[in-house]
């Protein structure tokens, strides 16, 4: 298992977090401004003044010129205009041109700046407390404030400004997922248009149609984007045809850090020993379950499917409105993605995979043929244990999907829900619902003799194959830009409940904006993190079909489990030997 990246300690300040530093900034300003109200022959510091308000504009997004710099100096146009030239050369603030022409500039804050007042903003903190102590609040009140726990652990700094605008014509293109996370980039982007210099427009899609659109933009002799997002098991696939650009081709891998990455995240990112995408989301699939109602039934979190089908079974009752369990159960892709989730949970792949210590090996798919693994003992046992499910699940299970499985758990309706905890939101930010607070998160639990597996889902950012060559520094460099640490730990702040990096795991507002961070970064140092559950060969999109609807009508009542799985196993391997792979 990787640690974190060799520069993740440079990368690193122990300073305030960004909402913190709004709030120093404002104190200071009111503080500035009493002093030389309060005080005739005080003069305004037109350098202080100046440096709060650019860093004030790159936490809040907004552009600062060198006019609206010089009118918050509060001296005369002479002074300020020598002082910001001397800031200028001093590295603390830098210039970027807004025109072709670079006679009109905007203003940022330097990383000097930025690494200056993070540790003025922390000192101030510390002092408040000492020399006002507690009338102010309560201790729990004060470190929301002004960071408290924050000062004694590393946090990432706030995103940084490129020094020049990215050069693209008509902006950058992006086409992404409709999730919570990729909505939350769109909610962010004047922000992140302010970053990168220009503008950027993004397409969003749900998981069909996404894999529709991209795989019908590999077929124009130009792509229509600079970077497109694909879930993780389309990885094979996508490189198998072409439709995506070699990472190595593109940019200086190094540049990533790809050491920061969870490591099943990354390696998912990989296709025949090289690298297609980088890491957007990282989002298992794990085991949502209501802390309070276990407590109040004395029933412990389930580490097994037995266990769990006791809970749903206790939980159970739809006299009551409530319901044991929800899960992906709607036909085709939604219930594939869970039947082969839940092969994993009692240790079997769907392909012939070689076992190896904490799993098993995918590193070789492109080099050799493979089997399919359907109609076997284990999955019968899998398909079994979701007949049992449906007793103790809502009346519309067979077509629930990924949001509808979610929601009615953050209505209180539902003890349990599988989910990804990209799909937290629902629950973790609403204060209205009985889920809020009160849910705990696990990896799925596991059938007999079978370890415990949080199986990873997400979607990795790549450039297409056929993007114009004039296009392609700039996205390169959007690329790194949209999935850096800062920009990761940015989309955490904003309501985002997936990370892909170790770094952004262990920052500490990160670590306090949701218990789930701290669950998966653990989940992912007892290896129970892994993509091998959806193998990302070229085929699997048509094998999750083919299973999601063979074990419908099994779900359906239409048809036994076994002849089911037969079914499936003879379409999976029929579809193997029109790909020429077996």
């Amino acid at each position: 298992m990787n640690a974190m990246g060799p520069h993740t300690e440079d990368r690193m300040q122990s300073q305030p977090a960004t909402g913190e530093m709004l709030g120093i900034l404002a104190y200071l300003e009111e503080c500035e401004a009493e002093l030389e109200a309060a005080i005739e022959l005080n003069a305004p510091n037109p350098v202080f003044r100046m440096a709060l308000h650019v860093i004030k504009g790159h936490l809040e997004a907004k552009i600062i010129t060198p006019t609206s710099l010089i009118a918050a100096s509060n001296v005369p146009y002479a002074t300020a205009n020598r002082r910001l030239k001397e800031m200028i050369d001093a590295g603390l603030i830098d210039q970027r041109p807004r025109t072709k022409s670079g006679k009109s500039f905007s203003m940022h804050p330097s990383d000097k700046l930025l690494d200056q007042w993070a540790r003025v903003a922390g000192r101030i903190r510390r002092l408040t407390e000492t020399y006002f102590g507690t009338e102010a609040g309560t201790a729990e009140d004060r470190d929301y404030y002004f960071g408290g726990s924050y000062m004694t652990t590393r946090s990432i700094q706030p995103i940084q400004v490129l020094p020049e605008p990215l050069k693209v014509a008509g902006g950058i293109r992006v086409l992404v997922h409709g999730d919570p996370t990729f909505m939350v980039m769109e909610n962010l982007k004047r922000q992140f248009e302010q970053v990168i210099g220009t503008q950027i427009h993004q397409r969003a899609f749900s998981i069909d149609r996404l894999r529709e659109e991209a795989l019908r933009n590999a077929e124009r002799k130009a792509s229509r984007y600079d970077i497109i997002a694909l879930d993780l098991p389309w990885v094979g696939e996508f490189a198998a045809k072409g439709v995506l650009m070699p990472l190595d081709e593109a940019m200086d891998v190094e540049k990533l850090d790809p050491a920061d990455f969870h490591t099943a995240g990354w390696k998912a990112a990989h296709w025949a020993g090289r690298s297609y995408g980088v890491p957007a989301q990282t989002t298992p699939e794990l085991l949502f379950y209501r802390r309070d109602l276990f407590a109040k039934a004395g029933l412990e979190p389930p580490a097994t499917t037995d266990q769990l089908l006791k809970a749903a079974r206790h939980m159970h009752a739809p006299q009551k409105g409530r319901y044991g369990i929800a899960w992906n159960a709607a036909r085709g892709t939604a219930l594939g993605h869970t039947f082969l989730m839940t092969l994993s949970d009692f240790g079997q792949p769907v392909l012939d995979l070689p076992e190896i210590a904490g799993g098993f090996d995918t590193d070789a798919l492109a080099d050799r043929a493979y089997r399919i693994t359907i109609d076997t003992d284990k999955g019968l046992q899998a398909a079994e244990y979701l007949l049992e499910l449906l007793d103790y699940s809502p009346p519309d299970i067979l077509s629930m999907s990924w949001y509808e499985r979610v929601r009615p758990y953050a209505a209180g309706k539902i003890a349990m829900a599988y989910g990804y905890t990209l799909l937290a939101p629902y629950f973790e930010l609403d204060p209205s619902s009985p889920a809020f607070g009160q849910t705990g998160y696990l990896p799925h639990p596991h059938g007999p003799g079978a370890g415990n597996v949080a199986p990873v889902g997400g979607y990795v950012m790549g450039i297409p194959a056929n993007i114009a060559p004039e296009r392609l520094p700039a996205a390169a460099e959007a690329l790194r830009v949209f999935t850096s640490p800062e920009a990761q730990k940015l989309y955490v702040q904003n309501g985002s409940r997936t990370n892909p990096r170790y770094s952004v795991a262990a920052d500490a507002e990160v670590r306090r904006a949701s218990p789930i961070f701290e669950a998966v970064d653990a989940m992912s140092w007892r290896d129970e993190l892994q993509f091998w559950p959806r193998p990302p060969v070229p085929e699997i999109t048509g094998i999750i079909q083919i299973c999601g609807e063979e074990l419908h009508d099994m779900l359906r009542g239409l048809i036994p489990p076994r002849e089911a799985l037969q079914r499936a196993q003879s379409r999976a391997e029929a579809l193997l030997e029109q790909t020429g792979t077996t």
